[in-house]
């Protein structure tokens, strides 16, 4: 009972720490002068991606045998299929949710802007806008999932293609200034000084480092809940390890997401999301090449192409201009195929 217990408590303290952390992130990109978009895909993403990052650099630099490190390859697994289809499907069920609330307190025979389930979620202009992170993305993972399925001598080497790769994403999102189109309100107060109209640079930094460590711990108090209550229901600890554990270390983007769209902030959401996604495609996939054989067994593999083909489902309706809220909740269905394909995996 315990570890029930303790399981929503840290849901619930992830929650408020995102909360915050998101009030945080906004005030730490004005200050630095960064665009909307990179708040959501540099400051947040890295933020909110750092317990799974921690685990992917414990494991595979610390484990005794080849089995423990190859916890941290599951991990770089793991993380961008969470994000592939159960961030972006928990994304557009908010979104959806929310487009009913506002249909309903608009009253009868009207209806605001954009709170049709079957309107696209912005424009042209923004569908090339959220496309770019995914084309960026989809390149990069394939090279990462072939290389679990080949052995040669300066493979490790490749590790180092990776992070440059990431720091050109990273050199590109910062410079790539603030051309997108304000949405949802403006800046909140902060939470440290709600009266100040423009808070001290050092309570923004002071409250984005402190929710990023309650974020840290209570991500990995959560996931050792979850490895205890897996064998409880009767699952095994693969299925718990591939399943559960990913989804785990993957709420704070999920936090992030759902509080962002309550905000009516939608593009930050799924920057934040996409963002995400390009650091775990990046910088734990080099740790791992480094440090591990990475040589991918048939789970894994099979993760690898079902985030393929959620990334591929993403980018087609994206590039149609046709990516809806309704749509977007269909990519968590990509999870259930991924659910469904271990079962005579495993067996």
């Amino acid at each position: 009972m315990i570890h029930f217990v303790l399981l929503i408590v840290c849901a619930v303290a992830i929650y408020l720490s995102c909360e915050w952390f998101v009030n945080a992130v906004e005030w730490l990109g004005e200050r630095l002068n960064v665009g909307k978009m990179a708040v959501g895909t540099i400051l947040a993403a890295f933020g909110t991606a750092l317990p799974e990052s921690v685990v992917t650099l414990v494991a595979v630099t610390t484990g005794a045998t080849d089995e423990a490190k190859d916890i941290g390859v599951g991990a770089a697994m793991g993380g961008p299929l969470a994000l592939s289809t159960i961030a972006y499907g928990v994304t557009g069920a908010m979104l959806m949710l929310k487009r009913r609330r506002d249909r309903i307190a608009a009253g009868p025979g009207e209806t605001p802007a954009g709170a049709r389930n079957e309107e696209a979620l912005g424009s042209a202009a923004d569908m090339k806008r959220l496309a770019k992170d995914q084309q960026w993305f989809l390149p990069i993972f394939a090279v990462k999932v072939a290389l679990g399925l080949v052995a040669f001598a300066f493979k490790p080497v490749l590790g180092l293609l990776f992070f440059a790769a990431y720091a050109v994403y990273f050199w590109r999102e910062i410079r790539g200034g603030d051309d997108d189109e304000d949405e949802g309100p403006d800046l909140e107060p902060l939470k440290f000084q709600p009266r100040a109209a423009s808070p001290s640079t050092w309570a923004v930094a002071a409250q984005t480092a402190l929710t990023l460590v309650v974020i840290f711990f209570a991500s990995q108090l959560f996931v050792k809940q979850l490895d205890a209550i897996g064998p409880m229901l009767g699952l095994s600890a693969a299925v718990t390890a591939l399943l559960l554990s990913p989804v785990a270390t993957e709420l704070p983007e999920i936090m992030n997401a759902v509080i962002w769209v309550r905000q009516g902030k939608t593009h930050l959401a799924l920057a934040n999301i996409s963002g995400a996604m390009m650091i775990q495609a990046t910088v734990p996939s080099g740790l791992g090449l480094l440090f591990t054989r990475w040589d991918f067994d048939a789970a894994l593999l099979w993760s690898g192409l079902i985030t393929m083909a959620a990334i591929v489902y993403l980018l087609m309706t994206m590039r149609g201009h046709r990516l809806t809220p309704a749509r977007l909740t269909v990519a968590a269905g990509f999870y259930v195929v991924f659910a469904l394909g271990l079962i005579p995996i495993l067996a």
